[in-house]
C-alpha cells in the first residue's frame, strides 16, 4: 500500500502552513514560505516538529505561522468492498 494512503486511512490530513520571517541581514521584510505535508490534528505532530527546526536551525527569525488542514479521507468515504473489473 502506498505510504500517503496509509497515512490518510490512518486519520492524516493535508497540512499547509504560511511562514512569514524576517530575512536576518534586513529584519524589516518579511518573507513567505509555504509548507505542505501529512499531518494528524488536532496535535500536528508534523508541524510542531518542522517549526522547532526552523526556530533551533534556521536563520530567519519566524514572524507567524498561519495553517489550515483538510483531512482527504473520512469515515463515510472509505468502503472495502470486494470486485474485481476483467478487460480483455
Amino acid at each position: 500500500m502506498d505510504a500517503s494512503l496509509a497515512k490518510q486511512l490512518a486519520g492524516y490530513g493535508m497540512t499547509t502552513a504560511r511562514i512569514l520571517y524576517r530575512l536576518p541581514d534586513h529584519p524589516s521584510l518579511l518573507q513567505e514560505f509555504i509548507w505542505q505535508t501529512y499531518d494528524l490534528a488536532p496535535e500536528f505532530p508534523e508541524l510542531t516538529r518542522f517549526v522547532t527546526f526552523w526556530q533551533d536551525k534556521i536563520d530567519g527569525p519566524l514572524h507567524s505561522v498561519r495553517y489550515a488542514h483538510k483531512r482527504l479521507i473520512g469515515p463515510n468515504e472509505w468502503k472495502m468492498t470486494d470486485g474485481e473489473f476483467v478487460l480483455h
